[in-house]
């Protein structure tokens, strides 16, 4: 039975009138017969490692004690040893003690809201961002300070002056997706990421760096991480917490994730963790264990990109195609997502359009705090097969001229027209 108006129970202040994901409330969608996709950012599940995982589910349940028991609330030993190996092969070094496997990197952000951000705080991020961490950023009460991005992601100077200017009082903590930025694809140059630092250093907040989409590069030369850059910049280290995940590489349905920070505020998340789940699942982390000791991410990474680099240009192309100079967008050189703006009309009310056309994406006014840029969009690329790609493209442009022939009106943005 559902109720309206004041409700009888007595929720905290930040649960009082909650707002869901707007990425998920689209999957309602995804049920209807021949509909296409480019809303969720889900790995393309005909990528799957499915034999090496099971090979390595086979060899981690040898030892069922250890995957059907209790664990360490920081995680199994084993995996921890084996993500110590890949962030080295990364270019960071870190100690078992500033390790924590979390269940997907998501609760690491929410771990490290719980025991660093308090009500009233004021946290700096990338706009737009993601949407799942803005949520995270409210139910937190935190005060939420915008920065602006282009192609080059975030804006570094930008960020310089409100610092300097005093308008912005010491922050708690910067969050960012600087490598293949969900959802711009953007990805911050190196040079940025060192002045980034030197800001984290000199004003003393925490630079959160969210990197689930690192490796799957598939254009341009690699930038290194900014906790890796840590090394260059004296004093900074202690002002990194880096965040990755193994969803977007191997498979989201094994929930690892993992926390790199200092160990002091490493100890606090564990601490925080074991309120939560006590542990992430033995099992699941026995698994990606095995995976990784024996190489198969390693081997298998190739195939990931190069699917995404041909199915990435297929998008770009299309909609070039299609949709002319209606589009602009900046073509990513890795990740999962192309960042567009549509000239001509509201993109929540192309979605209703789309719909209707069979074919889904995600407004852009879900990454967005404030200042909301109402003709943007995101597009994935990642899950949709190649025919289905050409397809959707299709059905988008005919969304299009059926919404301009509906009466939308033209909207100004100062999204760059770059494709």
């Amino acid at each position: 039975m559902s109720r309206t108006g004041p409700s009888m129970y007595e929720f905290t202040a930040p649960f009082q009138n909650p707002s869901g994901s707007p990425i998920r409330e689209l999957f309602k969608y995804l049920s209807e017969p021949g509909m296409i996709s480019f809303a969720g950012g889900y790995p393309a599940s005909d990528l799957f490692d499915v034999d090496g995982l099971q090979s390595a589910a086979a060899r981690a349940y040898q030892a069922s004690s250890r995957c059907l028991q209790y664990g360490p609330t920081d995680g199994l030993p084993e995996l921890k040893r084996e993500l110590v190996k890949l962030m080295g092969h990364r270019g960071v070094e870190c100690g078992l003690n500033e390790l924590l496997v979390t269940t997907g990197s998501q609760q690491g952000l929410d771990l490290l809201l719980r025991v660093f951000v308090n009500p009233g705080d004021v946290v700096l991020t990338e706009q737009p961002a993601y949407p799942a961490t803005l949520q995270a950023l409210k139910l937190q009460q935190a005060e939420i300070v915008t920065l602006p991005v282009d192609g080059e992601g975030l804006d570094v100077d930008k960020l310089a002056a409100l610092l300097a200017s005093g308008e912005v009082v010491r922050p708690k903590l910067l969050y960012t997706v600087p490598t293949f930025a969900n959802p711009t694809g953007a990805t911050l140059t190196r040079e940025r990421r060192v002045a980034l630092l030197k800001l984290a250093a000199k004003y003393k907040f925490l630079v959160v760096e969210d990197d689930p989409y690192g490796d799957l590069r598939f254009a341009g030369e690699p930038v290194p991480s900014i906790l890796a850059l840590t090394a260059e910049v004296e004093g900074s280290r202690d002002r990194v917490v880096h965040f990755a995940s193994l969803s977007k590489i191997a498979a989201p349905g094994l929930r690892v994730g993992w926390t790199i920070a200092p160990a002091e505020i490493a100890r606090r998340c564990i601490i925080a963790k074991q309120t939560v789940d006590l542990c992430s699942s033995p099992w699941t982390q026995a698994i990606a264990a095995e995976y990784l000791a024996d190489g198969s991410l390693e081997r298998h990474l190739p195939a990931i990109t190069a699917r995404y680099q041909l199915k990435c240009d297929i998008l770009c192309r299309e909609l070039r195609s299609q949709l002319g100079r209606a589009i602009a967008f900046h073509q990513p050189e890795g990740g999962m997502f192309v960042w567009a703006r549509i000239d001509g009309i509201d993109a929540s009310e192309l979605l209703k359009h789309a719909v209707e056309s069979k074919v889904v994406f995600v407004p852009g006014k879900a990454f967005f705090a404030d200042k909301l840029d109402a003709a943007s969009l995101r597009l994935s690329f990642a899950a949709p097969g190649v025919e289905a790609i050409q397809e959707g493209v299709k059905r988008l442009k005919h969304a299009y001229d059926a919404a301009l022939a509906a009466g939308a009106s033209p909207i100004q943005s100062s999204f760059g027209r770059k494709a």
